[in-house]
């Protein structure tokens, strides 16, 4: 894989544009002044993370027993959780659990920016050639960056397509975020089952 694939897989896994609606339904509750203080922190936490996870992963999925498919079917899980809410959205929808209201880490840090997926492109870089690290740290920052700045403009995307559009994304968001987690719970299951 070359550097400029790492990235480009990377971009695509992390999916910003598809996190605009579900950014914007995690915030819709906190004070505008903090919006941008609260996606900054959780890219933050997002990149740390990801950095976690391409230098020590491995030997953290080891030390705590945990594998591959027990990963993807835990991730499908929760996305699914995240989409049921967005499809069919509740006065209390469970997003704002940290100090203020604020969502803290979960579900925007993880496993919005970084989920299992991410995690599992980012091992898989490592592992198949740990040589390269320093490349690849550098194709996890920029599409780190990449992601950032997209989604740092997601309350900029919200105003210009407006509420109805964003409620119309955010539904259909959520349908494919069904799939997404379908998928990914499916393809957990089917690596367990092979073992």
């Amino acid at each position: 894989m070359s550097f400029i694939s790492a990235v480009l897989t990377l971009f695509f896994v992390m999916d910003p544009l598809g996190n605009v609606p579900l950014f914007i339904t995690a915030l819709k509750d906190v004070p505008p002044e903090r919006k941008n203080k609260v996606v900054a922190r959780e890219l933050l936490i997002a990149l740390g993370v990801l950095l976690f996870t391409l230098f020590f992963g491995q030997k953290f999925l080891a030390w705590m027993n945990i594998d591959q498919p027990s990963l993807g079917i835990a991730g499908g899980i929760i996305l699914f959780l995240i989409a049921l809410k967005m499809i069919f959205p509740m006065k209390d929808d469970g997003f704002a659990s940290g100090p203020e209201g604020e969502p803290f880490i979960v579900p925007l840090a993880v496993p919005l920016i970084v989920g299992p997926s991410t995690m599992s492109v980012v091992l898989i870089m490592a592992m198949r050639e740990p040589s390269r690290m320093a490349q690849w740290t550098g194709a996890v920052a920029v599409a780190w960056l990449l992601n950032s700045l997209i989604l740092l403009c997601s309350f900029q995307i919200n105003k210009l397509l407006g509420e109805r559009a964003m409620i119309a994304v955010t539904r259909l968001m959520g349908m494919l975020l069904t799939a997404m987690s379908v998928q990914m719970f499916m393809l957990g299951l089917r690596q367990f089952l092979a073992k």
